[in-house]
Protein backbone atom coordinates (compact mmCIF):
# COMPACT_ATOMS: atom_id res chain seq x y z
CA UNK A 1 0.00 0.00 0.00
CA UNK A 2 1.24 3.46 -0.75
CA UNK A 3 1.48 6.21 1.83
CA UNK A 4 0.76 9.67 0.48
CA UNK A 5 1.85 12.59 3.40
CA UNK A 6 2.73 16.51 2.66
CA UNK A 7 0.94 19.07 1.26
CA UNK A 8 1.92 20.93 -1.67
CA UNK A 9 0.72 23.41 -4.33
CA UNK A 10 0.39 23.57 -7.84
CA UNK A 11 -1.27 25.71 -10.54
CA UNK A 12 -4.00 24.98 -13.26
CA UNK A 13 -2.55 25.59 -16.62
CA UNK A 14 -5.14 26.60 -19.32
CA UNK A 15 -5.61 23.48 -20.15
CA UNK A 16 -6.76 21.68 -17.01
CA UNK A 17 -3.39 20.43 -16.24
CA UNK A 18 -1.72 20.21 -13.12
CA UNK A 19 1.64 19.44 -12.21
CA UNK A 20 1.75 16.52 -9.54
CA UNK A 21 4.14 16.81 -6.75
CA UNK A 22 7.31 14.72 -6.97
CA UNK A 23 6.84 13.68 -3.39
CA UNK A 24 3.81 12.25 -3.91
CA UNK A 25 4.92 10.68 -7.54
CA UNK A 26 8.10 9.65 -5.40
CA UNK A 27 5.72 7.36 -2.68
CA UNK A 28 4.90 5.12 -5.50
CA UNK A 29 7.58 2.68 -5.71
CA UNK A 30 9.47 2.31 -8.74
CA UNK A 31 8.05 0.50 -11.33
CA UNK A 32 4.88 0.81 -9.62
CA UNK A 33 0.91 1.26 -11.14
CA UNK A 34 1.48 5.50 -11.41
CA UNK A 35 -2.68 5.42 -12.86
CA UNK A 36 -4.80 7.07 -10.35
CA UNK A 37 -8.64 7.23 -9.49
CA UNK A 38 -10.02 10.83 -9.17
CA UNK A 39 -13.49 11.18 -7.73
CA UNK A 40 -15.27 14.04 -6.02
CA UNK A 41 -14.97 13.93 -2.26
CA UNK A 42 -18.88 12.69 -0.78
CA UNK A 43 -18.56 14.81 2.35
CA UNK A 44 -16.14 17.25 1.72
CA UNK A 45 -15.32 20.54 -1.07
CA UNK A 46 -12.00 18.01 -2.47
CA UNK A 47 -11.32 15.69 -4.93
CA UNK A 48 -10.01 12.50 -3.90
CA UNK A 49 -7.35 10.83 -5.86
CA UNK A 50 -7.10 7.01 -5.22
CA UNK A 51 -3.79 4.68 -6.22
CA UNK A 52 -5.80 2.55 -8.54
CA UNK A 53 -4.68 -0.57 -6.10
CA UNK A 54 -6.03 1.26 -2.99
CA UNK A 55 -9.41 2.49 -5.10
CA UNK A 56 -10.05 -1.09 -6.41
CA UNK A 57 -9.82 -2.36 -2.79
CA UNK A 58 -12.00 0.77 -1.29
CA UNK A 59 -14.49 0.09 -4.48
CA UNK A 60 -14.80 -3.74 -3.36
CA UNK A 61 -15.52 -3.14 0.03
CA UNK A 62 -18.32 -1.10 -0.71
CA UNK A 63 -19.62 -2.86 -3.61
CA UNK A 64 -19.06 -6.25 -1.33
CA UNK A 65 -22.04 -4.28 1.40
CA UNK A 66 -24.78 -3.89 -1.73
CA UNK A 67 -27.27 -5.55 -2.85
CA UNK A 68 -27.58 -5.14 -6.60
CA UNK A 69 -31.43 -5.81 -6.25
CA UNK A 70 -32.22 -3.01 -4.00
CA UNK A 71 -33.04 -0.04 -6.25
CA UNK A 72 -31.84 2.15 -3.65
CA UNK A 73 -27.91 0.40 -3.06
CA UNK A 74 -27.87 0.62 -7.32
CA UNK A 75 -28.50 4.29 -7.73
CA UNK A 76 -26.16 4.73 -4.28
CA UNK A 77 -23.18 2.93 -6.54
CA UNK A 78 -23.85 4.72 -9.69
CA UNK A 79 -24.00 8.18 -8.01
CA UNK A 80 -21.01 6.85 -6.53
CA UNK A 81 -19.35 5.37 -9.36
CA UNK A 82 -20.07 8.43 -11.10
CA UNK A 83 -17.65 11.37 -12.65
CA UNK A 84 -14.75 9.54 -12.11
CA UNK A 85 -11.45 10.24 -13.70
CA UNK A 86 -8.94 8.18 -14.02
CA UNK A 87 -5.22 9.92 -14.70
CA UNK A 88 -1.57 9.18 -15.17
CA UNK A 89 1.11 11.47 -14.77
CA UNK A 90 2.95 12.36 -18.48
CA UNK A 91 6.24 10.53 -18.31
CA UNK A 92 8.39 13.77 -19.06
CA UNK A 93 6.62 16.77 -17.14
CA UNK A 94 4.60 15.25 -14.57
CA UNK A 95 1.08 16.82 -15.12
CA UNK A 96 -2.17 15.41 -14.64
CA UNK A 97 -5.35 16.74 -16.33
CA UNK A 98 -8.20 16.51 -14.23
CA UNK A 99 -11.77 17.20 -16.25
CA UNK A 100 -12.94 20.39 -15.95
CA UNK A 101 -16.43 19.19 -14.35
CA UNK A 102 -14.63 17.80 -11.48
CA UNK A 103 -12.22 21.51 -11.31
CA UNK A 104 -15.40 23.65 -10.76
CA UNK A 105 -17.38 20.86 -8.68
CA UNK A 106 -14.79 22.01 -5.82
CA UNK A 107 -14.16 25.72 -7.15
CA UNK A 108 -10.84 25.72 -8.44
CA UNK A 109 -9.97 28.68 -10.38
CA UNK A 110 -5.85 28.28 -10.90
CA UNK A 111 -4.17 27.37 -7.28
CA UNK A 112 -4.92 24.09 -5.73
CA UNK A 113 -3.39 22.14 -2.67
CA UNK A 114 -2.48 18.64 -2.52
CA UNK A 115 -2.80 16.93 0.31
CA UNK A 116 -1.68 13.70 1.31
CA UNK A 117 -3.57 12.01 3.62
CA UNK A 118 -2.01 8.47 3.83
CA UNK A 119 -3.98 6.23 1.71
CA UNK A 120 -5.18 8.62 0.03
CA UNK A 121 -4.76 12.49 -1.71
CA UNK A 122 -7.26 15.48 -1.34
CA UNK A 123 -7.60 17.77 -4.15
CA UNK A 124 -8.27 21.18 -3.04
CA UNK A 125 -9.20 24.77 -4.13
CA UNK A 126 -6.50 26.59 -2.53
CA UNK A 127 -8.47 28.90 -0.30
CA UNK A 128 -10.96 26.13 0.39
CA UNK A 129 -8.38 24.19 2.01
CA UNK A 130 -7.30 26.66 4.58
CA UNK A 131 -10.78 27.07 5.82
CA UNK A 132 -11.56 23.67 5.84
CA UNK A 133 -9.69 23.54 9.02
CA UNK A 134 -11.36 22.01 12.66
CA UNK A 135 -10.65 24.48 15.64
CA UNK A 136 -8.15 23.02 18.51
CA UNK A 137 -10.91 22.60 20.53
CA UNK A 138 -13.20 20.49 17.60
CA UNK A 139 -9.93 18.88 16.82
CA UNK A 140 -9.51 17.60 20.68
CA UNK A 141 -13.42 16.93 21.22
CA UNK A 142 -13.23 14.63 17.67
CA UNK A 143 -10.24 12.90 19.31
CA UNK A 144 -12.04 12.17 22.40
CA UNK A 145 -14.88 10.59 21.16
CA UNK A 146 -12.74 7.99 19.41
CA UNK A 147 -11.27 7.23 21.92
CA UNK A 148 -11.55 3.21 22.76
CA UNK A 149 -10.55 3.47 26.62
Amino acid sequence: MVTFIGKYSSKVDDKGRLVFPAPLKGAVPPGGDMRFVIKKSLYDGCLEMWSYEEWEREAEKIRESLDFFNPKHVQFWREYMRDCDVVEPDAKLGRISISRYLLDAIGVTKDVVFFGVNFKIEIWAAEKFESSKVSKEDYVAIAQSLSRK
